[in-house]
């Protein structure tokens, strides 16, 4: 591979710096606009060798796994142009589309705030390691710090290594979820047939303190109901069930919700999960929440009845089945929360029906912009949209916005 001194001129969408080399990208993590990078090319891709000239806006990463575990791309990118590239990644992508919605700031939640994260967890000769997948890599980095989660889901990690070695064969899963009641525990893979392996999951959830313990879906010690608490009620989160990532990120897409559908007499929340959104409107707004998902839908239903609030639950699968014009009839508002795919179908039949305000709320801006070329093509318009960053140091970032006509 030849080596090469190059200039980076910009951020991608990944977070790496990208210099021209005979008038082509080359793509160089760790670096930032402005610098001068000795690297080592390979096609597309430059490896880091050093920097020769740093950028002003450069920073020492907070931690000792930065540059080798794949969760963090740009510890080294100081806050206020940090903010400014999510909100580049938004723009671009809502450019690409012909769209000129305003941007308002990104919403960044802070470090330590994440709430939820899936480990992978692997057998070897030192013993069972735990952690995240090396960037561009199937192997792991084992974690044994991680700025951007909450210290309770850090803190028990050493539990996991010492409880399960014996029962990870190969190679299994850990999803830890941080809820109003303690640590939720999912694992997935791990071997625990017979008395002896289920002995060794109850001593884990014990050591840890676990609110729940479970198994391939299966639960095996609850100790306390792992709920998460909206206005309207609780929760109990199902095994592994979707949460917004960081508490900050959650309120911010409420408050935006609630803004856009605050005198809305009937509602629909598609995707609505286990009704973060749903339980989160005011009590006079009739809602009709819609998700695919059983253990979601089973854990809204339990929720709505006792709260006694006035939702109605179906399950549907939106990709396949959405909603038509004709069943929209008689909604004033529609709250729209995907997976990364968008909700293309769903969006044209919103577009197609009297429904007056649609709120968007997207985890991947690409779709995003697609789906709003949809409603403002339909005679929608947008003030503004909101980014809101819950993956701190990384490409991620969601982003919502109401749509009226």
């Amino acid at each position: 591979m030849t080596e090469r001194t190059v200039v980076i001129a910009s951020l991608g969408a990944q977070g790496d710096g990208i210099a021209q080399v005979d008038g082509k990208p080359l793509y160089v993590p760790f670096t930032l606009p402005g610098e001068r990078a000795r690297v080592r090319m390979d096609g597309e891709r430059g490896e880091l060798i050093a920097v020769e000239q740093e950028s002003p806006d450069r920073i020492a990463p907070v931690c000792p796994h930065f540059g080798v575990c794949g969760g963090c791309a740009l510890q080294h990118l100081a806050a206020d142009p940090y903010r400014a590239w999510k909100r580049q990644v938004v723009a671009t992508a809502l450019s690409h589309r012909g769209l000129e919605i305003p941007l308002l700031d990104p919403l960044v939640s802070p470090p330590a705030s994440r709430r939820r994260a899936r480990f992978t967890m692997k057998r070897a000769a030192r013993g069972l390691i735990v952690g995240f997948a090396e960037r561009r890599s199937h192997r792991l980095v084992e974690v044994t710090a991680c700025p951007v989660l909450r210290p309770e889901i850090v803190a028990a990690l050493p539990l996991l290594r010492a409880h399960l070695a014996a029962l990870v064969s190969r190679e299994a899963a850990a999803t830890l979820t941080l809820t109003d009641r303690g640590l939720d525990v999912a694992l997935n893979g791990v071997k625990a047939a017979g008395a002896e392996g289920l002995a060794a999951l109850a001593a884990l959830a014990a050591a840890g303190n676990f609110a729940r313990l479970s198994s391939d879906g299966e639960t095996i010690v609850e100790r306390r109901a792992p709920v998460v608490r909206f206005a309207a009620g609780e929760i109990t989160l199902p095994p592994a069930g979707f949460l917004q990532a960081t508490r900050e990120g959650e309120a911010a897409l409420i408050d935006i919700v609630q803004q856009a559908v605050d005198k809305a007499a009937r509602v629909v929340d598609l995707f609505a999960g286990v009704g973060t959104f749903a339980l989160s409107l005011p009590q006079a707004s009739l809602v009709h929440a819609v998700e695919s998902d059983a253990a979601a839908v089973r854990a809204l239903s339990d929720a709505v009845r006792r709260s006694g609030r006035k939702v109605v639950v179906e399950r549907r699968d939106l990709f396949r089945n959405p909603l038509l014009p004709v069943e929209l009839q008689g909604y004033d508002a529609a709250i729209v929360d995907p997976p990364r795919a968008g909700a293309q179908a769903q969006v044209a039949a919103l577009a197609a029906s009297t429904v007056s305000t649609v709120v968007m709320i997207s985890c991947n801006p690409a779709t995003f912009a697609r789906d709003a070329r949809v409603l403002l093509d339909a005679g929608f318009s947008c003030r503004a949209a909101q980014p809101v960053d819950q993956f701190l140091w990384s490409p991620h970032v969601e982003l919502a916005a109401a749509f009226r006509r």
